[in-house]
């Protein structure tokens, strides 16, 4: 039987279906959860609905950016396979480069290579067991990170934050640096989206335009993406 007719038939869709309504659901109650909390730390409705529209205009950037590594998914894996697993995972790098190991292992360069039913296995157990030790991790530390976040900077609010900020700055750069160095398309829009976002995040500032603070990352995304694409 054909592999892509596999991976994009319905008993896959209804499989794949399962753990992104688990993700959805996961969504829904930590937004409630959220909400409930706010609430007891006397956060009024309005502070609340402005909190969760800044989230929610700041995620379109990256979606749009996660939905275009879905196509190359799909054309790769299947539909149903490329869906689940950037609706749960979401690093196309990861899933792709994973996928290719999976595939090779059985002699079938993917992308290249016409796909079997065994390669098709292949990426997706790859793509799973390769992930889920984070999964695995993250289930078995989160209740202990209070703990851990309290150790490390001895109870001083402005000492996490600038421990996390390093983390975070230092994971992005760890990214960003994995392009730069390839001095291909890729590190034009690295430079392009930083400079963007640089000149928008100068200008909301200065001219305090709110809308603006909230839209510069999804901007910043698009406009390096659209550029690079011509260019």
């Amino acid at each position: 039987m054909d592999a892509m007719k596999i991976a994009n038939s319905i008993p896959m869709w209804l499989a794949c279906a399962l753990p992104v309504a688990f993700v959805i659901l996961q969504a829904v109650l930590f937004a409630r959860g959220a909400y409930k909390s706010g609430k007891k730390l006397g956060l009024n409705d309005k502070q609340m609905k402005k909190a969760m529209k800044s989230s929610a205009v700041t995620s379109i950037g990256p979606s749009i950016v996660v939905l275009s590594a879905m196509l190359s998914l799909l054309v790769s894996v299947g539909g149903p396979i490329g869906w689940m697993r950037l609706s749960m995972i979401g690093s196309v790098m990861f899933e792709s480069i994973a996928a290719g190991f999976g595939t090779a292992s059985v002699g079938v360069q993917l992308g290249a290579d016409t796909l079997t039913p065994l390669a098709l296995d292949m990426a997706v157990w790859t793509m799973i067991l390769g992930s889920i030790g984070w999964i695995i991790f993250a289930t078995i530390s989160a209740s202990r990170m209070d703990k851990v976040q309290h150790k490390i900077s001895g109870g001083d609010p402005a000492k996490l934050m600038a421990i996390s900020s390093a983390a975070i700055i230092g994971a992005f750069s760890s990214m960003s640096s994995s392009h730069l160095i390839k001095l291909n398309k890729n590190s034009v829009a690295c430079v392009l989206g930083a400079v963007f976002m640089a000149i928008l995040l100068t200008i909301s500032e200065k001219k305090n335009i709110k809308w603006l603070k909230e839209w510069n990352l999804t901007i910043s995304i698009l406009a390096a993406m659209i550029i690079t694409a011509v260019i």
